[in-house]
């Protein structure tokens, strides 16, 4: 059934923090049911619209399942079964017991999930920023799971190497390295996590995203999750194994591959995270299968399935329901 604000306050006071809740509870009506569901050892909370082949939704950072809720209720009425997960650590979902963010980790859940959640050959999987590190994971590794992808504004590894290293996206880059630090969890956490607040502003600068920034703000505001979603980053940008040949060797095994399923690609025009030019964009089709595609979402920035969703939702079901 639909979520309620009275069934989220009550989900909300056996499972999650109350402020947590006061996000969920802000949304307005829609036809979304809630789920749990155990994968890799993790509790993954979810959001769920409709009937059919399995359609796996993952977000990234700083964001929240909330982000598909636009999405969801297309997927339903094109035919299929669209699950959008709160990622590993982001609540309501559990942080990882072992305190594993590595990608191989963020490349194992997208499969396991599909097994939990009954998925078969005819399973599509969406993804953003670090959920679209964990789909070319998965896609690379378990191909047979999934019938095509959509993945946005993260390139695959061997596009994002060509442009990590130049002076402007360097300069897009500064919170990599300064999650590193000890005080970062202080910083992020201050002034009602204001750092998230300036993320969203620098990375759709177009967007006045207030609702959106309040449901990934309440995925981070515990102590915990937000040293999980950190965690991602600590991990991938360790500044004592980055770029080392054993990293190097680690990354490649899990992301270096080309993805053999069609992909759609898509990047906002004016991303304040990545910056990709026309070339690099291009270049993406080379480390994704036959039949895959590029786009840009023009006057849209990171988070543009917020930004733009009637344009962005129809391109998504239009390619996955195409029968090529």
């Amino acid at each position: 059934m639909a979520i309620t604000r009275r069934e989220l306050l009550a989900l909300g006071a056996a499972a999650v923090s109350s402020r947590v809740v006061d996000a969920w509870a802000a949304q307005p009506a829609v036809e979304l049911k809630q789920g749990v569901v155990e994968a890799n050892g993790i509790s993954f909370h979810y959001l769920e619209a409709g009937k059919g082949p399995l359609a796996l939704c993952l977000h990234g950072f700083p964001d929240s399942a909330w982000s598909y809720r636009y999405l969801l209720p297309e997927l339903a009425k094109a035919g299929y079964r669209g699950v959008a997960v709160f990622m590993r650590g982001y609540a309501p979902t559990g942080v990882a017991p072992d305190g594993n963010y590595s990608t191989a980790a963020l490349a194992n859940d997208p499969n396991a999930l599909h097994e939990a959640l009954g998925g078969d050959a005819s399973a599509v999987l969406i993804a953003h920023d670090w959920g679209a590190a964990a789909a070319y994971g998965a896609l690379e590794a378990q191909p047979e799971r999934w019938r095509r992808a959509v993945i946005g504004n993260v390139p695959h590894l061997g596009v994002f190497g060509q442009i990590a290293f130049g002076y402007e996206q360097l300069k897009r880059s500064f919170y990599f390295w300064f999650f590193q630090m000890p005080p970062a969890e202080a910083v992020v956490a201050a002034n009602n996590l204001a750092f998230i607040d300036g993320l969203w502003r620098d990375w759709s600068p177009l967007y006045k995203g207030k609702e959106d920034v309040e449901y990934a703000k309440a995925c981070l505001r515990e102590q915990g999750n937000l040293h999980a979603a950190l965690g991602y980053y600590r991990d991938f940008f360790n500044p004592a194994r980055f770029g080392t040949p054993d990293w190097s060797a680690e990354q490649s095994a899990v992301l270096g591959k080309p993805v053999t399923r069609p992909v759609l690609y898509m990047h906002g025009s004016n991303d304040g995270c990545i910056a990709l030019d026309d070339a690099a964009l291009q270049s993406m089709l080379q480390f994704i299968g036959a039949g895959s595609q590029v786009m840009r979402v023009q006057n849209a920035g990171h988070f543009f399935l917020v930004e733009k969703p009637a344009e962005v939702n129809a391109r998504i079901v239009r390619f996955l329901t195409s029968p090529t």
